[in-house]
């Protein structure tokens, strides 16, 4: 899997290029990221690479000629890949969008900052743009760095046990249901009894009925599309709405 990240700042990356899961795909290339400083397409003297905006308003926006000539510098590189644009107004980056991102191989991710980046830009090269969440940032470097690892630890061969992702919060339509270790008792709270009994048909429905519970309490919208069968809406307090299995 290649990622190829427009930034102004590179050197944010070093912490997840080098550490846990990420840095060790990185290093036995399973991952690679490979960075494109938009200063370097810059003419001017002092390398600017943002502007005030027309019409006037507050902050800066980012330049289209340094950005569209450094974007024209990564297609000839990966022209077959999707540009996606970083920004809090974007569409939600999601677990499916992360799976799908895995299976195609390769990546640019086009890192905002200042104000905006100038609309030509997504015109010019049919960007996806894409928010981690309703809230701003100084710049999407971080974003990027959420959407590597996500990505990343999809790849095949990633992570350590390729039925780890499987069980992942969202990758059912359903958060994930509570875990627990050694000891089965700490502090007077024990781990349920349905664990530690090897029942593994009755660890799974705990686990899939605990799923839809806790979904339920914190993510209720999800619940909307989720599949559940008719005996998992009728064993919640209240009646669910949402597809049938």
């Amino acid at each position: 899997m290649k990622f190829h990240i427009v930034t102004l700042f590179p050197e944010m990356f070093s912490g997840i290029l080098s550490s846990g899961v990420i840095g060790r795909a990185v290093e036995s290339g399973m991952l690679e990221v490979r960075f494109y400083n938009i200063r370097d397409y810059t003419k001017d003297r002092h390398r600017t690479v943002d502007d005030a905006p027309y019409g006037g308003g507050a902050g800066m926006v980012m330049k289209v000629e340094p950005l569209a000539e450094c974007i024209e510098a990564v297609r000839a590189a990966a022209p077959e890949s999707r540009l996606l644009l970083t920004t809090p107004g974007g569409m939600p980056f999601t677990q499916l969008m992360a799976s799908e991102l895995a299976s195609e191989g390769e990546v640019i991710i086009l890192c905002g900052r200042y104000e905006g980046v100038d609309e030509r830009v997504t015109e010019l090269f049919s960007a996806t743009e894409v928010s981690i969440g309703d809230y701003v940032m100084t710049g999407g470097e971080i974003a990027a760095m959420v959407m590597i690892d996500a990505v990343g630890r999809l790849v095949p061969g990633v992570l350590g046990s390729e039925d780890s992702a499987g069980e992942d919060s969202f990758s059912n339509g359903l958060l994930e249901y509570p875990q627990y270790t050694r000891p089965p008792e700490y502090r007077g709270l024990r781990v349920p009894d349905v664990l530690l009994s090897g029942n593994h048909s009755e660890i799974a429905k705990w686990r899939r009925m605990k799923s839809i519970e806790k979904t339920r309490r914190l993510r209720p919208e999800l619940l909307g599309t989720a599949l559940l069968d008719k005996r998992e809406r009728m064993a919640l307090p209240e009646p669910v709405c949402g597809k049938e299995s």
